[in-house]
Order: C-alpha cells, then structure tokens, then sequence
C-alpha cells in the first residue's frame, strides 16, 4: 500500500532560483582551475586529451597516451576535453582547460536530474493527501519541492566531490546516466520523446564507456519494460534502440574503415577488456567496496532505501522502478570490478539522489533532526579543523598540526592568497548564516533536510580547493619530479624507453617537461619506476646503461624513479638542456 503523505502547501515551497544555481555553480566551479592534472585518473585521462589535441585524425579516432593505446573507455569523454583544449588554446593552458568540459558534464548532469525528479514528481499516483477544505499542495509545486531535494542529495554525496572535478570519461558517463534516467522518465508521459532521450543515452554511454555496462542497462530496461505498465511503448523498440545501435556503432565503424589494421585490434581490446574487468571479486576487492562504498554515495543511499521502503505498494510505478532500474545493474558492476577501484562509483548517483528524493515526505520529524544535527556538527568540527591545518601552514601554529604537516608534505612552502582566502571566509560565513536560518526559523520546507548536508559539503570542498589548494596541489602533482628527471635528460637523446610507469606519469612527464617516449623501439634513454629495492636494468641489444639520477615526489614515499642512459651514446650537452628547462618552468 502507499504512504500516506500529509503536507500543506507551505511545505513545498520552492528553493529560490539563484540559491539553487549559485550552490551547483560554486559546487562545480571551484577545484577546475589553477591547479595541476593530479594522481592518478586525473592526469591519465588529461593525458589522453592532450595528445587528442595536439594530434591528428588518428589520435582522435583511436585514443592514445603518447602513443600507447588506452582501451579501457570510449572516446566520447576524451573528444570533449580536447575540443576544450582547443577552444581555449590561446588563453588557458591545456590541463585547466579540459576541466571546463568537466564542469560543463556536471552541469549537465544537475539539470537532468532536475527535471527527472521534477517530471515524477508531478505524477498522480505520488501526490499527497487531499484535504476535505484544500490546502494540499499543487502538483508541479510537489513537484518542484522533490526535484529541489534530488539535486541537493546529488550534491551531498561526499564521493562527488574529487570524482566530480576530474579530467576523466567517469564524467561523460555519469552525464549520459542521468539523461538515461531522465529519457525514461519522459517516456511515461510522451513515448516519443522519451524513446530520443533514451536512444540518445544509452548511444552516448557506449561512445564513452564500454559495451557490458551498456548492455547491462539495456537488459535491465527491457526488464523494467515488462513491470512497469506506463512505459511500454513501441517507440523505444522502434525509435530508441535503434537510435542507441547507430550511435554506439559510428565510432567502431569509422575506425575500422579508416585504420583496419589498428582499429581490430582496438576494437577487440576495448570489448574484451570490457568484460575481464568484472569478474568473481576477491575478498579484498570486497571489502574495499564495502568500505568506500556506503561512504561514497553517503547521504544518498540510506534515504533511497528509505524510500524504496516506504512506497513498498508503489514500486511498479515509475518513481521508484525507473531509478532502481538503473542503479542496480551499475551496483552489480560495481561490486564486481576484479580490481579495487571506486571508478563505476560515481555513476550510481543520479539514479540514486532521484530516488531518494521521494524518501523526503515520509521522512519523520525526528530522522530530519537528526540528518540535520549530524550535518552541523560534522560539517562544522571538519571546517574548524581545516582552518586550523591552515592556520599552522600559514604561521606554524598549533604545532602540533604544524608538524604533522611538515611531515606528510615535506618541502611545502606555504603561500598566502588574498582571493583564496576571501573565498573562504566568504563560504564559512554563509554556512554558519544557513545554520542560525534552520536552527531558528525551523522551516517546514521538504528540502530542510538536506540543505545543511549539500551546503556542508559544498563548504568541505570549497575551503579544500581555496585554503588548501596550494598543499593538495603540492602533493599529488608529478610537476617538480618532471622537471627533475628533464634536467638530467641528454639534450640530444632519441626516446625514453618507459618501463612500470603508469598512465598518470606517462601523461605528467610528457606534458611538463615534453618528454618523448616510445613504445616500440629501442632507446638510448631509459625510465624506470622501482620500490627501494631494485637491480639495474637489463643489458638491451648489448647495451650497457648508467643511471644518471634517482628521486620521487617529495610527499610520496612509494614512488622511486630512476633514469638511464646508454653507456656508448655521445656525452650530453647538460648546459643547453638545462637553459631549454628552465624555458619551460611556469
């Protein structure tokens, strides 16, 4: 049976406009810019960008990573980002301008989620009580009031907030999940439009991430189908699926007729790497999902539990199969990964905070005060703590903070800046401003709940990405080790043989000090990545090798690089490298 749900139409109005849009444009906005591609999915997909960019048709067809082949995801997310690249060329560098397809993406994402939990929310069967005299609210005000409560959980969840600024296709991906949710959505009212939006998706999704996961979706649509009675509709067999096969097929298609002998090889890599990436997971790849899991999409899937409970008579209807429909085929792949990563994370979240919103009216008084007082006070307690870690950067004091922070950033010189710390204040004040309105006014308003968790989060990472910026930035950026390694590199050296260095390094060290690697032949300088312990290289075609310099990053103590030259290759002229280096220092 259906909730009961008992509201008077002041509890539904409306977050004011500019409230809602300054909160996503702040949110989105601030850790875009003025900061290195970071460690480690950051910097490889940038990578992948940046070679599109400065390439030709074929790196833009097959994508690439100075020359190495990454399968792993569709092109889609990479074209973006290196269409903004090129955009921008003349006034930003090429690392900050990928981020702005970034921002773009959750921008995007934010106003499908809107207008799905909007377009549910309208929905007959969801509305509330209807009193004798009147007085219940209007549909598309309930309406409204549930889409203002979707997109604040989105922004609430804490896994959002690094995944959600990065150069990668995690982002094209969760973009083209949330117009999925939304096609589907629009399906139940205009079967027309909704077959588009979700033919549409599910193409985009195949273009940006790989073919299980969108035949996992599809399967459990045409499942969902079946249940649901509102979206059976011949459109989305007739309009939909095969909108969705031409799109996933353009790019295969392309690449094979203009590069057969790289482009079956690519296509088979990317399919089978498709599928060997979920397996049986092993017991510490469960209880790495086990662990970061419920963190990641924290506040967003208890109230999604919460609402799958207590619409239990209505979950045949659209507002509770649709998302579910697409949450639980991503959660399956989630868990499922063979390897511990939080990548298909991220992508859980439209689906989920579009659920979660309809936990809103069945929530009781004291389940709200209590989200509500956990938000203050952990929101609060972490604000005054990142401050204080500022503060002891800034002038050593508490020393305690001072030198734990010596210790984990070693060779950190802390720098003041007057806008980020503006910024700052100007965001602490605000929250502690939204704290005293909820404490003091106790507003009825659906969307109480969890204004203090998105704009408590909104706070973490603003004060994250102005305060300490600097030290983040320092510690996760391959920057100076780049430099470093270049300053030692022979001025006249053919290629750099990389051996056991990851995407992220590949991608950093060619875009900081213009390093030239190479996958396929024989090289008089060699780049290795080793622990502490390690031998010296094998001799290559007889050759013998020098080491010429060892170091790493100074804030990572796993990470030891060590660079080889050929013995019997001509004495570098380390002079006029070095004057080229230097050239090239921001």
């Amino acid at each position: 049976m259906r909730p009961v749900v008992r509201l008077t139409a002041s509890a539904t109005r409306a977050l004011p406009r500019w409230l809602l849009l300054t909160l996503c444009i702040v949110y989105a906005a601030f850790g875009l810019f003025g900061r290195d591609p970071w460690k480690n999915e950051d910097a490889a997909g940038f990578g992948v960008m940046w070679t599109m960019a400065g390439g030709h048709t074929r790196d833009w067809l097959l994508p690439n990573l100075v020359g190495k082949f990454i399968t792993d995801d569709g092109p889609l997310g990479y074209w973006l980002g290196a269409i903004s690249i090129r955009a921008l060329a003349p006034w930003v560098d090429a690392s900050n301008a990928s981020r702005l397809a970034t921002g773009l993406l959750f921008c995007a994402t934010c106003a499908f989620v809107w207008y799905a939990a909007y377009l549910l929310g309208r929905r007959a069967e969801v509305q509330p009580f209807k009193y004798a005299f009147g007085g219940e609210p209007e549909p598309r005000d309930f309406g409204r009031t549930l889409a203002d409560g979707a997109l604040l959980i989105l922004v609430a969840c804490f896994g959002l907030a690094e995944r959600g600024h990065e150069a990668t296709p995690q982002l094209s991906q969760f973009m083209a999940i949330a117009m999925l949710v939304y096609g589907l959505v629009r399906g139940a009212e205009k079967p027309l439009q909704g077959a588009l939006w979700w033919g549409g998706a599910l193409g985009l999704l195949a273009l940006a991430g790989n073919p299980l996961l969108v035949s996992a979706l599809l399967v459990s649509t045409l499942a969902m189908i079946v249940i649901v009675r509102e979206l059976r509709s011949v459109w989305l067999l007739a309009i939909g699926l095969p909108l969705a096969l031409a799109l996933a097929l353009a790019w295969p298609l392309v690449i094979l007729h203009a590069y057969p002998d790289d482009a079956h090889w690519f296509v088979q890599q990317w399919i089978n790497g498709s599928i060997n990436r979920f397996s049986a997971p092993t017991g510490h790849v469960w209880l790495y999902a086990f662990k970061n899991l419920p963190l990641f999409t924290w506040p967003a899937w208890p109230l999604a539990i919460w609402a799958w409970v207590s619409w239990g008579g209505l979950r045949r209807k659209p507002h509770v199969a649709i998302p579910v429909s697409v949450a639980l085929p991503v959660l399956i792949l989630a868990v499922l990964q063979s390897h511990q990563t939080n990548r298909l994370y991220i992508l859980l979240l439209p689906p989920l905070a579009t659920l979660a919103a309809f936990a809103l009216p069945t929530l009781k008084r004291g389940a709200i005060n209590a989200i509500d007082w956990f938000a203050v006070l952990s929101f609060s307690i972490l604000g005054i703590f990142v401050w204080l870690v500022w503060l002891a950067a800034q002038t050593g004091f508490p020393h305690p903070l001072a030198r734990n922070l010596a210790r984990l950033v070693p060779g950190f010189v802390p720098q003041f800046n007057v806008l980020a710390f503006v910024c700052a204040i100007g965001a602490t004040v605000c929250w502690f401003a939204l704290v005293r309105w909820r404490i003091a006014r106790h507003p009825k308003v659906l969307w109480r709940s969890v204004v203090l968790s998105s704009a408590g989060t909104t706070l973490m990472w603003v004060l994250l990405m102005t305060l300490w910026l600097p030290m983040v930035n320092y510690s996760r950026t391959y920057r100076d080790v780049a430099l470093q390694i270049a300053e030692h590199l022979p001025d006249d050296y053919t290629c750099i043989s990389p051996v056991r260095l990851g995407d992220a390094q590949l991608a950093s060290f060619a875009y900081f000090a213009d390093m030239q690697f190479s996958f396929s032949q024989d090289c008089d300088v060699l780049l290795r990545q080793d622990s502490a312990d390690f031998s010296a290289p094998s001799p290559m075609l007889n050759y013998a090798w020098k080491l010429v310099w060892e170091g790493r990053r100074a804030a990572d103590r796993d990470e030891r690089f060590r660079l080889y030259v050929r013995v019997d290759r001509p004495a570098p002229k380390a002079e006029r490298h070095r004057h080229l280096v230097r050239q090239r220092r921001p």
